[in-house]
């Protein structure tokens, strides 16, 4: 099942990248192999981020830094 997923997730990239690329073509779009890089560069950079973010996000939760310290909380 998660086989079968993986493949259909990938297939709907490509599918996904042949569109854009065709839509870009039909448009007269042309890009040197520095904006690919450029381009590449971007979306590599933008996943780090948000899975640093997400990390940051989650280790702070089960860390119990999003914890709220009320008075009536404590039971000393």
């Amino acid at each position: 099942m998660t086989l079968l997923l993986i493949l259909l997730a990938g297939l709907g990239l490509t599918f996904t990248a042949w569109g854009v690329l065709s839509m870009w073509a039909d448009l007269g779009v042309h890009m040197t192999m520095h904006g690919w890089i450029a381009y590449a560069l971007g979306a590599v950079f933008s996943i780090l981020l948000a899975s640093g973010l997400f990390f940051l996000t989650f280790k702070s939760a089960r860390d119990g830094f999003d914890d709220i310290d009320r008075p009536e909380d404590l039971n000393d």
